[in-house]
């Protein structure tokens, strides 16, 4: 148990190659999330606007409640378990410095409101779908910018 305790890979070169796993799999979830939400969100603003608030002129209806709690629950879920994971491994890579915690707090931050912001633009403004959709993007950006910081500190053999 002493590769949990220590920072150093390379006595544990599986522990190298389990996180390495673990981020390809974050990496494919990412790149995933964003092809599910561009299908049953929308991938431009008139698209999330018809899902949300339905369109008269198209007769499309507005998205059920309970698929849009049930939507944003699963969001929630993984998203939340999507940072710890990512959070963990970056900690244990990177040196503690102001801008680790800057960006983990803004992947936390924007990871959260993303999913929050969603219900925000159902129930309450129109505004909230920009701010949804602005979230979404950048926490995907940075878990992608944080995934590959942490793929050359893992030191593979």
């Amino acid at each position: 148990m002493k590769f949990l305790i220590t920072k150093d890979l390379a006595h544990s070169q599986l522990l190298a190659y389990l996180m390495g796993g673990v981020l390809v799999a974050i990496l494919l979830y990412l790149g995933l999330d964003i092809v599910l939400h561009s299908y049953v969100i929308g991938s431009d603003m008139t698209a999330v606007h018809n899902t949300l608030f339905g369109n008269e002129e198209t007769f499309e209806e507005p998205i059920l409640i309970d698929s849009l709690l049930l939507q944003v629950h699963i969001d929630l879920f993984t998203t939340v378990f999507v940072l710890v994971i990512l959070s963990a491994i970056y900690i244990r890579l990177h040196d503690r410095t102001k801008t680790m915690k800057w960006i983990l707090h803004a992947l936390f931050i924007l990871g959260l409101s993303a999913p929050l912001s969603l219900l925000g633009a159902y129930f309450f403004s129109e505004a909230f779908a920009v701010v949804w959709a602005g979230a979404f993007l950048l926490w995907h950006l940075f878990a992608l910018l944080v995934c590959f910081s942490i793929f050359p500190r893992l030191k593979f053999r």
